[in-house]
């Protein structure tokens, strides 16, 4: 009995073993099969991904001048931007800022670097175009022997971008001799009423008492999302009471915006422009798409407005490429 059972438990133990050799070889296929999953899923975002690319003309990116070259010198003006993928507005814009600064301090060599490395990644990607993001452009600066370098943003004020390059640079303060930071366009209060007036001028021919003049801001939860509340301001107190200041992601929103033009009762007509450096991804979708039911000229339609929109970036008007010079200089005065 004792040498039966004894075989008995044998036989038991080989048949356990078995069934867990045989569990596995079967978690090799699931792995392999998990695998397959993660690269189809992966490919079939890639597909998606692919055919949300714009199927509209941005222009023509070999017209951009990226100012990514080397050996420029020892005195640098590094113009920071978020950047833009709408080849047109770049040029236009972020290009004509950093054309006259170039004009204005010929002493220093021009030089580009965005924030948004999605932007970079895209415009690369899709038209081959190389743009520095700020660690690139600021690496590049040290390995071209800069000694003096002045760091201009475009940005619209002194928001997380804003506070990014301010942070970053503190990584590279033994890097150079001297180095500078200047402000972005909305800082002081004669910067505000500079810009209220150069937007006013831009768009008077529409300021008829029946027709709105709203303009599309970014928003932020930064606090200084503060200044949308004070270019309104600005419009009032010079007496323009048919502009309106909103946002596509804070606040005064678009919501309050048609609110606020309902209750005049007195429009027909309301015209929509970026209060953006660029006329990049949110005026031409979130601002200017008729085909989004939730854009700003789809909702302003469904009110029952005639819309126009104006797209176009403050950076192309040359009086906001003055102030960004001023700004410059002013940072150039402290060194």
């Amino acid at each position: 009995m004792k040498k039966r059972s004894i075989i008995a438990l044998l036989l038991v133990l080989t048949m356990v073993m078995m069934m867990l050799a045989g569990c596995g070889k079967k978690e090799e296929p699931a792995g392999e099969d998990q695998q397959e999953e993660q690269q189809e899923e992966q490919q079939e975002e890639e597909a998606e991904e692919e055919e949300d690319e714009e199927n509209y003309e941005t222009g023509d990116a070999s017209l951009d001048n990226p100012r990514n070259q080397d050996e420029i010198g020892e005195q640098e003006l590094l113009v920071v931007s978020f950047g833009t993928s709408f080849n047109d507005s770049r040029r236009m814009t972020i290009g004509a800022i950093e054309d006259a600064l170039e004009k204005a301090f010929p002493e220093f060599s021009v030089r580009r670097g965005f924030t948004a490395q999605i932007i970079i990644d895209h415009v690369q990607r899709r038209d081959g175009e190389v743009i520095d993001n700020f660690g690139q452009a600021m690496d590049r600066a040290v390995a071209n022997g800069v000694k003096t370098l002045v760091v201009q943003p475009t940005h619209l004020m002194h928001g997380f971008e804003y506070d990014d390059v301010i942070a970053e640079l503190a990584n590279y303060s033994d890097a150079f001799d001297k180095i500078v930071v200047g402000e972005p366009l909305l800082t002081s209060d004669e910067d505000f009423e500079r810009v209220a007036k150069i937007v006013y001028e831009a768009t008077k021919e529409y300021d008829d008492g029946e027709t709105a003049i709203c303009f599309m801001g970014h928003g932020t939860e930064h606090e200084y999302n503060k200044v949308y509340a004070q270019m309104q301001g600005v419009f009032n107190n010079l007496g323009y009471e048919n502009y309106y200041v909103g946002t596509v992601e804070a606040e005064p929103s678009l919501e309050d915006l048609i609110e606020a033009i309902n209750a005049k009762g007195t429009y027909k007509k309301v015209i929509l422009e970026p209060l953006m450096i660029v006329a990049g991804d949110h005026a031409n979708n979130d601002m200017a798409d008729p085909e989004d039911p939730e854009s700003w000229y789809s909702q302003f339609t469904a009110a029952g407005y005639e819309v126009t929109c104006l797209l176009r970036g403050l950076g192309q008007f040359p009086e906001i490429q003055q102030i960004f010079v001023e700004h410059a200089q002013a940072a150039i005065d402290t060194l």
